[in-house]
């Protein structure tokens, strides 16, 4: 582990049962960054991020967060993290201003700017028992119980599955205020692939609870590479073959190519054989996110 990882896990693995939720799982998370968790229901997400606040124990490998194993977290570590679970529970009697100022009591860090603003922001109805609030309510309410104590390590578990689309876009640029601070670190599970494409600068990937990718956003953005190739010389002459494709769309004058990036060349050099003008399409976070699972079911079967 480096001097500079906020979370370390090295060869984590976890079953329950005979299911291998967590299969040999290593990676190193470091400060001040916003880190994508991505992959299916049951891909291991949670699994992981309960292993990160030492709810869960390793069967196999280790899991540290600030420098000690997760399991053996201080009260004061515990302290420096939030933690949001779409599933979390609230306690139901108390109206939100109550749950506030409960929780604010335990924290010497509160901050009431903070909590002012995010009331105003997201109109949380303070005096509103919380279990008659409804389940877009009570999630925010659970996001402000979660950063208003401005937490070193914000963990997110799909924060924002219960929010109508314009209180997600609200919460996105609160993240991207908070990331500002000196040293943050939020980590944050979804399956909404257009929402944390918008805030997040490092993408881990998990499928069936091996970890197929682990790198920069922008890196995983340049792994694949979409073109649109268009004859200039009539129809094409049979389909179009490069190295590397994974995908093709063909009709008579134009074909539509994704391929792996590190063929580029081999691209050009097909499409000035066959006197096509060569058009860089997009490719959306979702549309990588499954090409790079699907490579890997490719590769097992």
């Amino acid at each position: 582990m480096s001097a500079q990882s906020l979370i370390a896990v090295d060869k984590l693995t976890r079953y329950f049962g005979e299911v291998r939720a967590l299969d040999e799982v290593s990676l190193e998370i470091g400060p001040g960054r916003i880190v994508g968790l991505v992959g299916a229901n049951g891909g291991g997400k949670s699994t992981l991020l309960r292993h990160i606040v030492g709810l869960y124990l390793p069967d196999r490998g280790s899991c540290n967060t600030f420098g000690v194993k997760a399991a053996k977290l201080s009260s004061e570590d515990l302290s420096r993290i939030g933690y949001v679970h779409q599933e979390g529970t609230l306690i139901d009697w108390m109206t939100a201003a109550q749950l506030l100022r409960y929780t604010a009591a335990f924290y010497p860090t509160w901050s009431s700017a903070l909590e002012a603003a995010f009331v105003d922001r997201f109109e949380l109805p303070l005096n509103q028992r919380v279990g008659a609030m409804s389940p877009g309510q009570r999630q925010k309410l659970a996001i402000l119980l979660a950063i208003g104590f401005e937490p070193e390590l914000l963990i997110l578990d799909e924060p924002a599955a219960a929010l109508d689309p314009i209180a997600r876009h609200q919460f996105l640029e609160l993240l991207l205020e908070i990331i500002q601070n000196q040293g943050r670190t939020i980590l944050i599970s979804s399956h909404i692939l257009s929402d944390i494409e918008k805030v997040i600068d490092h993408v881990l990937i998990l499928d069936r609870g091996k970890l197929l990718r682990d790198c920069s956003f922008d890196t995983l953005r340049e792994e694949f590479l979409r073109v649109r190739l268009t004859s200039l010389n009539g129809p094409l002459a049979g389909p179009v073959e490069v190295r590397g494709m994974v995908d093709r769309e063909q009709s008579d004058r134009q074909a539509v190519i994704t391929l792996r990036s590190v063929y580029r060349e081999e691209l050009d050099a097909t499409a000035a054989s066959l006197h096509c003008d060569v058009e860089a399409l997009p490719i959306s976070f979702e549309e990588t996110y499954a090409m790079v699972v699907r490579d890997k079911t490719t590769e097992e079967a």
